[in-house]
């Protein structure tokens, strides 16, 4: 199957970076969003990522100044799903509105279109009969596309093989390193070790160890890292971190996700508002002096 036109459902910060990845790779892209200022934001920022990849030479300016042409935004889910070949969700990680927007795109996309969840800790198996098209079902996970890139392709026991076959040849044309999950896992490879890790720094918070810089500081240092554990929440997007840390049972986990409770609450989710744990766009451990 030929895979020329890709949809994004979701213009958040990774539906966002996945749809620019796509164009820059030359597919065609739709994405939609149920928010006017979510696809306004979208464009914003793929402008934005486009400078700082010209900036940086790891771009190539006549690909990106025709990329965003390849790319429309839309409020209309039929519209948007029009003539597409692979769908790529990346709506907020919630249970509810995953599978509402599932029984959607099931009834309205086209009868050949691949669907690809973007999930971090949902399974595909949740979604698949839903969509009403399981065999086509599959999770095609991304991290950060331009610097991180890592593409897990997670399928169920229902998803056909030729499914996988297909998404590990678009990894590639997208730039990004396939690597396959045999089995479902919630967390993935990554986001499993990445989880003990945030975990962590949470207990450390909460547990009045230490604040937030001095946590991020340790690890950057350390490490030689040029990011920390609240630095990286910030781009995950707090609202998803209290997502995934809500689900966890142990005592640690629940008082960092009622810490994380607070800022959602405040619209406070990270470098998406401008605000989190730190403000956007230039947090303090990005200053020189930062680690000084």
């Amino acid at each position: 199957m030929k895979i020329s036109t890709i949809g994004i459902i979701g213009a958040g910060n990774l539906g966002t970076r996945i749809g620019l990845q796509a164009a820059l790779s030359g597919f065609q892209v739709k994405v939609y969003d149920t928010q006017e200022k979510s696809l306004e934001r979208s464009l914003s920022t793929m402008k934005k990522l486009l400078d700082q990849l010209n900036k940086s030479e790891h771009l190539d300016p006549e690909i990106g100044a025709t990329a965003l042409d390849r790319i429309s935004f839309s409020l209309n889910l039929i519209e948007s799903l029009a003539q597409v070949d692979l769908i790529s969700e990346s709506v907020t990680e919630d249970f509810s509105i995953k599978t509402k927007i599932w029984k959607e795109i099931g009834t309205l996309a086209p009868e050949n279109t691949i669907f690809t969840t973007n999930t971090s800790y949902l399974l595909p198996s949740q979604f698949a009969d839903v969509s009403g098209r399981p065999g086509k079902f599959c999770a095609f996970h991304f991290h950060d596309v331009f610097h991180s890139r890592v593409v897990d392709i997670m399928p169920h026991t229902g998803t056909d093989s030729e499914v996988i076959s297909i998404l590990q040849v678009l990894g590639r044309k997208l730039s990004q390193v396939p690597i396959l999950v045999k089995k479902e896992n919630p967390g993935y490879i990554f986001n499993t070790l990445l989880i003990a890790w945030i975990d962590a720094a949470g207990r450390l918070l909460t547990g009045e160890i230490a604040e937030v810089e001095a946590i991020d500081k340790s690890w950057m240092i350390n490490f030689g890292m040029s990011v920390g554990p609240f630095g990286v929440l910030d781009n995950v997007g707090l609202d998803t971190a209290w997502h995934i840390t809500s689900s966890r049972r142990n005592p640690a986990s629940k008082a960092f996700a009622a810490l994380l409770k607070t800022y959602v609450d405040q619209g406070k989710l990270g470098t998406k508002t401008g605000e989190g744990f730190y403000t956007y766009p230039n947090p303090s451990y990005k200053k020189p002096d930062f680690l000084k």
